[in-house]
């Protein structure tokens, strides 16, 4: 089965459905990947430093015996890891087994102390995330585009930027962000973003494209329409949305046959869809349906519309 691209700013043609990793435990993930690239025809497989199971993606992708050459390979550098970039993806293609990415991402536009009180969520005395409020994204850039230089890395991207977040890093960038990885689905299509990041040639990418556990996207009474409709699965017509608009979509799954149906579902989507479906799944947010699920406690603003979850509080010091 041919799994469709899209072409980035690069030229470089990323496979338009990868299998996404974050939440996977490592003790699944192995047969996950190896599964997914072995028996479901996968060739795009998106982790990340910050997921803690990347040896276990590694070992995944060498027991497919798929070659290296064959598969897409993201990875993203953490927040505690602005200012190292290089020792982050050092780190990361130790544990992949690998001695290049096809594509590198800065996995939140934010800086968190690299000496504080733990390697990933450093945290102050009043419980808040231990952010580096002065360090410049502009900086943690151009070491991103010194890994292109060296032959690291072949593509490197953002994710989690807003415009506003965006607007920190073009000015001096030399390498124009090739994706922008977000947080895509009917509930939360993000348009005005959108068409922001295409205007400047930023192909999105979506993770969590079906939500979260007991999502209500799919039982969503217009998905639910769809699917019937077309005598597709929830998940498919979801999908398959997102890949019509040329967005990449990264649906995680450690079950084979969802793995198999997340792929197979998503092409036959693409073909049976039509412009009147595509045009109602546009529409829901609009409908009073926005729902963005993922908002972790970062002390800072980013710059999104419809991040509602309240800034986190310090507490008081006794």
């Amino acid at each position: 089965m041919s799994v469709p691209t899209i072409k980035l700013n690069n030229g470089v043609q990323i496979p338009a459905i990868g299998l996404g990793t974050w939440q996977s435990q490592p003790s699944e993930v192995v047969a996950a990947v190896a599964y997914a690239l072995k028996e479901a025809g996968y060739r795009h497989i998106d982790c990340a430093w910050g997921y803690n199971n990347e040896k276990e993606v590694g070992e995944g992708i060498r027991q497919s015996g798929v070659p290296r050459s064959e598969v897409f390979i993201t990875s993203k550098v953490w927040g505690t890891y602005h200012s190292r970039v290089e020792e982050a993806l050092d780190e990361t293609l130790a544990n992949l087994g690998t001695d290049y990415l096809d594509l590198y991402l800065i996995h939140w536009p934010i800086a968190l102390n690299p000496k504080g009180n733990h390697p990933a969520f450093p945290t102050l005395p009043n419980g808040l995330r231990d952010v580096v409020h002065s360090w410049k994204l502009s900086d943690t850039w151009k070491q991103m585009e010194a890994l292109v230089q060296k032959g690291k890395v072949k593509t490197i991207g953002i994710s989690n930027f807003s415009v506003k977040k965006i607007e920190e890093i073009l000015p001096s960038a030399e390498v124009i962000p090739a994706v922008n990885q977000l947080e895509l689905h009917p509930y939360n299509p993000q348009h005005e973003l959108l068409a922001y990041c295409r205007s400047k040639g930023i192909v999105p990418q979506a993770y969590s494209p079906l939500g979260s556990t007991n999502s209500p996207l799919l039982k969503d009474d217009v998905v639910l329409k769809i699917a019937q409709k077309h005598s597709l699965q929830p998940s498919d017509v979801l999908l398959g949305w997102l890949v019509v608009h040329d967005i990449v979509a990264l649906p995680k799954s450690v079950t084979p046959s969802r793995i198999t149906s997340n792929l197979t579902g998503t092409i036959n989507a693409i073909g049976k869809l039509d412009k009147e479906d595509i045009a109602e799944l546009d529409g829901l947010a609009a409908s009073g349906k926005q729902k963005r699920l993922i908002m972790p406690p970062w002390p800072v603003d980013l710059g999104f519309d419809n991040w509602t979850a309240p800034m986190p509080q310090p507490q008081p010091t006794a």
